[in-house]
């Protein structure tokens, strides 16, 4: 059976480095690969035929189409995370972070979770308007809204955009709760409107910190703020009086679980007050984006990171299991636990956690809601 399982794995690697896309094309990307997605028809390929036609393809660029949504508060019963209901402003990301769960969105879309997913986005110019129609509703019982929860809204097109600005100026009007969670230092242009939020119990805010590395982190995030971008925003919104949180999502196995402590430290050093980590999830197509990230950049780290991450999901590249995707299982998984409890308690996070008010919250009279007849 084991050796079974290494031709196996052999033959798997070996495809993925024929369906590369040429690195001269995809520089500054996260993914090597795009394939088509799941539900297409037909899977198409890029390969060099000889004629090397491949040199006079220019390079990929990020191409963004206006979406006009429907609605913009999503809903969700999941038991394993806090929250019911976010926004997401935009589809697709151009962080590009090649281990990014929401991925296989991209294929519901009749596109790639590969290259796509980070240079073919969708923005909605509609979602304040929608966002203030919807908490109008009559009816409406407000609880925080979660953003950056699927794609970061303060990815780079935000600055042209600018809906994560829009979408904040409706929630303080209304004096509706929300939290953040970005991998972006474009989260401090916001630091006026989400002070104001966070002095009346409204706003919290979480950075994203996968590695201090730089190195790591330029190709395995390379369109997200560096490290030490990500901890100035942290002292920023402190000092701003924002609450503030580090989160390591996600930790991958014998390759970034060794920084627990230091980025831990490094976190409550700029101020951040609570933390927590996801550890890394691969579902559908984003194990075969992972691997072939780790046969490019870590070659000598794939077999030992790929068997710590299936020793701590049941085998498996993945297990979607509610209570078990997020930390995973086994002895392995135990270790890390107990490493980020121990660290964060010597450091006083999660010593208080803040929840946010909803007693503030005041239904729009405006948006297309219909007025009260007295």
């Amino acid at each position: 059976m084991a050796a079974i399982t290494l031709i196996d794995q052999v033959s798997s690697d070996t495809a993925l480095a024929g369906a590369r896309v040429a690195e001269d094309l995809r520089r500054g990307r996260g993914a090597g690969l795009n394939r088509s997605g799941r539900f297409e028809r037909e899977q198409r390929e890029a390969f060099d035929d000889g004629w090397e036609t491949l040199d006079d393809l220019p390079p990929l660029k990020t191409t963004v189409q206006e979406e006009k949504a429907r609605s913009i508060i999503t809903r969700n019963t999941s038991p394993d995370i806090s929250f019911d209901r976010s926004i997401n402003p935009y589809r697709g990301c151009e962080h590009g972070c090649v281990y990014c769960f929401a991925r296989p969105s991209h294929a519901f879309m009749g596109l790639s979770p590969g290259l796509d997913f980070e240079t073919r986005l969708f923005a909605k110019p509609n979602a304040a308007e929608l966002l203030e129609r919807e908490l109008g509703r009559p009816g409406y019982q407000p609880r925080t809204i979660a953003i950056g929860t699927n794609t970061d809204p303060y990815q780079p097109i935000e600055r042209r955009y600018r809906l994560m600005r829009e979408i904040l100026e409706v929630l303080e009007r209304t004096g509706h709760p929300v939290g953040i969670v970005t991998k972006s230092a474009l989260v401090l242009r916001d630091v006026d409107i989400l002070a104001r939020m966070a002095e009346k119990g409204l706003a919290k805010v979480a950075l994203s910190i996968t590695s201090l590395d730089r190195d790591i982190a330029r190709t395995l995030e390379p369109r997200a703020s560096a490290p030490h971008r990500r901890l100035a925003a942290i002292k920023g919104l402190s000092e701003a009086g924002v609450p503030v949180s580090v989160m390591m999502a996600p930790i991958i196995p014998a390759l970034t679980d060794s920084e627990i402590e230091a980025i831990l430290e490094a976190a409550a050093g700029n101020g951040a007050t609570e933390a927590g980590y996801v550890l890394l999830r691969l579902p559908l197509e984003v194990s075969e984006l992972f691997r072939d990230w780790l046969l490019r950049n870590r070659p000598d780290r794939y077999r030992h990171v790929m068997n710590i991450l299936r020793s701590m999901r049941g085998g498996k590249d993945y297990d979607a299991e509610w209570g078990q995707r997020m930390k995973g299982q086994g002895p392995y998984a135990q270790q890390i636990g107990q490493r980020f409890a121990l660290t964060a308690r010597r450091l006083g996070l999660n010593q208080r956690r803040r929840k946010l008010t909803t007693e503030l919250f005041t239904a729009p009279q405006t948006g297309g809601v219909q007025l009260s007849l007295f």
